[in-house]
């Protein structure tokens, strides 16, 4: 597990971290495609209508996205030839519903062609994918432009689940993200589900004394390891990231005070006074979340991104 660690932090020095943009504005289409949100709301509704798990999906795609150049689109690019793109990178073959974007964009081409980014469209429709699960809108700010560069091997830069605090916070903080950031994006768990190997080393052989982490409620980890054994052959077990996991609400930091989180690295948001204590307050108050989210939000969503408008999401 050192030598990944290591690694990782290998990889975010030597690749571009992502930093923000001063030129984006929320009124930046309303001249040239005045029907943009109305159009990838629309897409993001009809999918919702068939899958329960589009929110989450666009959500951590958007995350995914902005982590490693900036929020450019570069995660929606298909592998060419050689070169293994974003998406075939480890932390990301389990993303989804890139159909969603493509649809969108489709009918942005038809209505306002050559004029809206892909980033902006994965942006809006994250931003529709927490509003349609009953969370927060907000006004997004527009402007990104597209990349041209996805490289499966920069997706080591992503944030681990079994990051401790200090790695998190670093991750974090090298693209100008703070720990109330931090503690507020996590809170984007509250959507969502994990597979079995993001969350093992929790519920089996956890150290050289004990096989579970002492930290997790006893009840809550005899759940997830019957749900995931220790040689687990079940492709898609695991465990939803909340109580709630289509609902977009505060559950999940209460779940992280009773010792029911899944992730490492929920967990580790315990461990110093300043995490608990965000991790307290949004417990309290689906309120402060919410406006800390939002805020949190905006600011990652700002990170520098590429230099064109690309008229197929998957295709430079």
């Amino acid at each position: 597990m050192a030598v990944v660690v290591a690694l990782a932090f290998v990889f975010l020095v030597m690749f571009p971290v992502p930093s923000p943009v001063r030129a984006l504005s929320s009124n930046y289409y309303d001249h040239t495609c005045p029907h943009l949100e109305s159009i990838v709301a629309s897409a993001v509704k009809k999918a919702m209508s068939n899958d329960k798990t589009v929110p989450a999906a666009l959500l951590r795609m958007h995350f995914h996205d902005c982590f490693i150049r900036g929020c450019d689109a570069s995660v929606l690019l298909n592998s060419k030839g050689k070169n293994k793109a974003e998406k075939d990178g480890p932390p990301n073959i389990s993303l989804h519903a890139f159909y969603v974007i493509d649809e969108a964009k489709k009918a942005l081409e038809t209505s306002c062609p050559g004029v809206v980014s892909c980033a902006d469209i994965l942006a809006l429709a994250a931003r529709d994918a927490v509003f349609l699960s009953g969370g927060p809108t907000w006004d997004v700010p527009k402007g990104r432009k597209d990349g041209r560069i996805s490289l499966a091997t920069e997706t080591r830069q992503l944030p681990a689940p079994t990051f401790n605090i200090s790695q998190l916070q670093q991750n974090f903080a090298q693209r100008g993200l703070t720990i109330e950031d931090l503690v507020a994006l996590s809170g984007g768990h509250t959507l969502g589900f994990s597979h079995c190997s993001s969350f093992q080393n929790r519920i089996h052989k956890f150290n050289a004394t004990v096989d579970v982490d002492p930290t997790m409620q006893p009840s809550f980890a005899a759940k997830l390891r019957s749900v995931c054994p220790a040689h687990n052959k079940a492709k898609n077990a695991g465990s939803p990231l909340d109580s709630s996991n289509l609902v977009f609400d505060n559950a999940y930091y209460k779940l992280l005070l009773q010792g029911k989180s899944i992730f490492s690295s929920d967990q580790a948001l315990l461990t110093t006074p300043k995490t608990k204590a965000l991790v307290s307050k949004f417990a309290s108050s689906q309120e402060a979340f919410e406006k800390a989210f939002v805020t949190s939000m905006i600011k990652m969503s700002s990170l520098s991104g590429g230099q064109e408008i690309r008229l197929d999401c998957r295709v430079v």
